[in-house]
């Protein structure tokens, strides 16, 4: 099958090749997807660098999410059948013809939703469904405060924070564009701040009466650590899931963390045990999914210049805004 590779394994953008890869042998309770289109991460880009391995057992290619047609189904395997339209989630081996998942790791297409709307969902909408619900335990009538507001992962958890009844939710970003866009996308972000020239925690305070929010979610780490502790509320429940900005934080008044009962708790997806991945997706498509998600021109949150497939695109035929691997 053709798959996109990297020539030693890791590199540069100029590294990317579409080449021959061994198709997937199929094993029991797991189905062959042929992809339709793949989704592009940014741990695709530290693991193309060298800086991200994948997990252990997991194919090499890169791409964790994807949209597709069972080709075949492996023993064991029920409820599925051979040309069923599903989107997915695996450890790797999307940017490819053929992608060999455990049956537990997709869910039905709708037909409401395009190969690019599908394969966009799985990563980025499980992260967010994960970090808000299920770690930070949002309730209706909650305040939000998402970071990184418009990265995929951001916009995905603002419409699943008004999705299940958030009173407000405020995403920041760091340009004035992306604001004004975040602010008109359909269900997304009630409010906005531009973490480079607002003090985001002021902010929110304002939107919230001086209450703070209950739910955070936080991508970047050192640079907002002091502020998410001014920003939470009573009992207000923090999800980091990156670092962005560093991993130190040199001076921090962990007052707040005693005074305020605050619960601070990192995460990951990747990494995380098959059957708790299985046990996500399976809640994520009982109480959200099918709930058509904005994806339309959702490239806007990708910077072209740590887009490793930009170059790529225009040497082979691989569109990353589409994010499509073409036939």
């Amino acid at each position: 099958m053709r798959a996109v590779l990297i020539k030693g394994g890791s590199g540069g953008v100029e590294n990317l090749y579409i080449g021959e890869a061994p198709k997937p042998e199929i094993g029991s309770q797991q189905v062959l997807i042929q992809v339709k289109c793949f989704g592009l991460n940014r741990m695709d880009i530290a693991q193309r660098e060298g800086r991200y391995p994948p997990p252990p057992g997991a194919s090499s290619i890169l791409g964790v999410e994807f949209s597709g047609v069972i080709s075949e189904i492996g023993p064991g395997v029920e409820g599925w059948a051979v040309g069923d339209q599903v989107l997915g989630l695996a450890g790797g081996g999307a940017y490819a013809e053929y992608i060999l998942v455990a049956s537990t790791h997709i869910i039905k297409k709708p037909a409401s939703m395009s190969w690019v709307q599908a394969a966009s969902i799985p990563e980025a909408f499980l992260t967010a469904y994960q970090a808000l619900v299920m770690i930070g335990k949002m309730q209706r009538g909650d305040d939000v405060l998402i970071h990184a507001g418009a990265s995929g992962v951001g916009i995905a958890a603002a419409q699943l924070a008004r999705f299940f009844g958030a009173d407000t939710v405020t995403a920041t970003a760091s340009t004035q564009e992306k604001i004004d866009w975040l602010l008109k996308i359909p269900n997304g972000p009630t409010h906005a701040a531009n973490y480079k020239t607002e003090d985001f925690s002021a902010v929110v305070k304002n939107v919230t009466n001086g209450k703070g929010v209950n739910v955070l979610i936080d991508f970047v780490g050192q640079s907002h650590f002091s502020k998410n502790l001014d920003a939470l509320a009573v009992d207000g429940r923090m999800t980091m899931l990156a670092m962005l900005s560093g991993s130190v934080v040199e001076k921090v008044n962990l007052a707040p963390l005693l005074y305020k009962r605050l619960h601070v708790e990192g995460s990951t997806l990747r990494s995380r045990p098959a059957q708790y991945q299985a046990d996500l997706i399976q809640q994520y498509d009982r109480v959200h999914h099918p709930h058509k998600p904005f994806t339309d021109d959702i490239s806007r949150s990708i910077d072209s210049r740590q887009t490793h497939v930009t170059t790529f695109r225009e040497k082979k035929g691989v569109n990353p805004l589409r994010r499509t691997f073409t036939r």
